[in-house]
């Protein structure tokens, strides 16, 4: 662009030039014709016509810059790292495959490898998040178990040197549910399972899923009272 308007071109039309050779868009007829007109050499014109992809210098700063602040965070602040890139990069985190240990993690990860040519696009995600917790798990870092009164919506949180997952990374607990799950926690503690979905509007499934995971086991079923529950 630059050499362009040195050579005369409207600095305008020399911007728009340089984004559709970049973008490897090439020329129009009406452009070389200015260009031409305004004495770029042949070799510069034929060159424009050539190139396929073209990549900023400035472009390209950037993203080195950004490669080294990422680095940077990841060995000099872990848990902040993977804390964001869990909150905001992961798309296939599960709580129930990643946060139950490394024995366990291992465990999918492998049955995942044996099916590897016959993942769906779902399980290919996950399986690219649970490498990045077995790097957390080899570094020395570990996850909490979950806690709803703690626990935010979709954001995980350093607490005590350890990891705190965010409640949408429960199988079956989208973004919308686990942001009412959160809301309702303000209201107090909840007094059984029933009170709970009550509260949240979360499905049996998931509330199910979440006892089996130890997140909701001592709450008891009912709000109700039963005489058994006085005797001894």
């Amino acid at each position: 662009m630059i050499y362009l308007i040195q050579m005369g071109l409207d600095s305008e039309l020399s911007f728009t030039i340089m984004e559709s050779v970049r973008k490897g868009k090439g020329l129009k007829e009406e452009w070389v014709k200015e260009m031409e007109a305004h004495g770029v050499p042949d070799w510069y014109i034929w060159s424009c016509r050539k190139i396929k992809y073209m990549f900023p210098k400035a472009h390209a700063a950037a993203y080195v810059m950004m490669a080294w602040r990422i680095a940077y965070c990841k060995v000099f602040y872990p848990l902040a790292y993977y804390a964001a890139y869990f909150s905001i990069r992961a798309t296939g985190f599960n709580y129930e495959l990643m946060c139950q240990g490394q024995e366990r993690l291992l465990y999918f990860m492998k049955d995942y490898e044996k099916r590897k040519d016959t993942l769906s696009k779902k399980e290919q995600d996950t399986y690219r998040d649970m490498r990045i917790a077995q790097e957390m798990y080899a570094r020395g870092f570990e996850f909490w178990p979950m806690d709803i009164y703690r626990a935010k919506a979709s954001q995980f949180q350093i607490i005590d040197g350890k990891l705190m997952p965010a409640l949408s990374s429960i199988e079956g607990l989208g973004e919308k549910a686990a942001e009412a799950v959160e809301e309702a926690c303000k209201g107090g503690k909840f007094l059984s399972k029933d009170d709970f979905r009550q509260r949240t509007k979360v499905s049996k499934t998931v509330i199910d899923l979440m006892s089996d995971l130890g997140i909701l086991a001592d709450l008891p079923e009912s709000n109700q009272l039963s005489l058994f529950d006085f005797a001894g």
